[in-house]
């Protein structure tokens, strides 16, 4: 019943008011949020928040021990919102009983001021993640410029509120739910995130699922669903002035943070190599505002069919009459530029680039190839 919470573990419950239904949401750890942060130590001309590049080391413009030291100070008059994100990055609002708001920060707050506060005094370093690998001592960060996703959620909570809906478990799923994200803000400081992974395909439903009541008897689960908060820390997005495109995001748990976004560097710069060489051999029409690059750009799919692609010697007249051989005609304008207009227009057109269609010989049949594996040549039998 809303209201009704043990603090170990926490549990929130999300009133039937806001969603139509009873949640809970169980975060695996102890209630210390009355823990208290001294003041962080700040680096040391040593031990400076670096940016490497490939030539020199310089300084960063968004000092997180000094935000962190900052924060410790805030955290108490924070105000907090949650959203949650599912696997296609639509964006929804999680509404909290109101009784549960002062126990929702330091679920995600405590234990990530205490880990800065540490690294701070063992000399912890922070580098750019494209251009540093993980390693102890070493927290890495990129940007929501670099990483679209991060970008896009940002875009749809700061700037295009009136179109996310509130989170209801009958319309939208919670298994299919990636992340969610707690958004922090105080006049003092602009506007910051937490964001942890969720295992939907792990969470708790009245369907599936039975509780043990306080009886000690099994019986009906009395939440809609359930899904359990993870302990570590993952991802934090802050930064100073009101260009989203110049957040940090720290990845304090780098494949996490990857498999959040969608995001590795080293597969989006092989995909961005093969995204030139297309463009330099093909002509290509876009809708307006739309490139190779933002289309290709946090489609793990695409990313990771361009890290083998041989564009071979096709021509655009001869790429065009494969696929319409292959059934899969591709639209062009006047001047003979292939139109792309989404995601599946680009997957089909580096379908062909990549050779994944073929019509069997022996049946006549058209099939898309998952994979490929070449025969070499066998001497005939003497």
């Amino acid at each position: 019943m809303e209201g009704n919470y043990r603090p170990h573990p926490i549990t929130l419950n999300i009133c039937q008011t806001y969603l139509g239904g009873h949640y809970a949401i169980i975060a695996d750890m102890n209630d210390n949020s009355e823990q208290t942060s001294q003041n962080l130590p700040t680096p040391t001309e040593e031990n400076p928040e670096t940016t490497e590049t490939s030539t020199n080391t310089t300084q960063s413009s968004f000092d997180l021990f000094a935000w962190a030291n900052q924060l410790a100070r805030l955290k108490n008059d924070l105000k907090v919102e949650l959203f949650l994100v599912n696997k296609h990055y639509t964006v929804y609002h999680l509404a909290v009983a109101n009784t549960l708001q002062p126990q929702v920060t330091p679920v995600f707050i405590v234990d990530l001021l205490s880990e800065i506060e540490k690294g701070a005094g063992l000399g912890l370093e922070v580098r750019a993640y494209e251009q540093s690998e993980s390693e102890p001592g070493v927290l890495l960060y990129s940007t929501c410029g670099r990483v679209s996703n991060a970008g896009h959620i940002l875009n749809v909570i700061e700037h295009e509120r009136t179109s996310v809906e509130t989170f209801n478990e009958y319309d939208h799923e919670l298994k299919n739910i990636k992340l969610i994200a707690a958004r922090f803000t105080h006049p003092e400081i602009t506007p910051f995130y937490v964001c942890k992974q969720i295992a939907g395909s792990g969470s708790l439903n009245e369907r599936t699922a039975w509780e043990i009541g306080e009886d000690g008897k099994l019986q009906q689960f009395s939440a809609a669903s359930a899904f359990k908060i993870p302990l570590d820390n993952q991802v934090l997005i802050a930064g100073n002035g009101d260009n989203d495109a110049d957040r940090r995001i720290f990845a304090f748990a780098p494949k996490k943070f990857e498999a959040m976004f969608g995001y590795n560097y080293k597969k989006q710069a092989i995909a961005d190599k093969k995204v030139e060489q297309i463009l330099s051999r093909y002509q290509l029409n876009f809708p307006e505002g739309q490139d190779l690059n933002t289309m290709v750009s946090g489609h793990p799919k695409l990313i990771n069919k361009l890290q083998n692609l041989e564009l071979g010697t096709k021509t655009q007249e001869e790429l065009v009459d494969y696929g319409e051989e292959m059934g899969l005609d591709l639209m062009t304008t006047d001047d003979g530029a292939i139109i792309i207009m989404d995601s599946r227009d680009i997957e089909t057109f580096v379908g062909l680039l990549n050779d994944d269609y073929m019509t069997s010989d022996l049946t006549g049949l058209k099939y898309e190839i998952k994979g490929k594996k070449l025969l070499e040549d066998r001497p005939a039998d003497e």
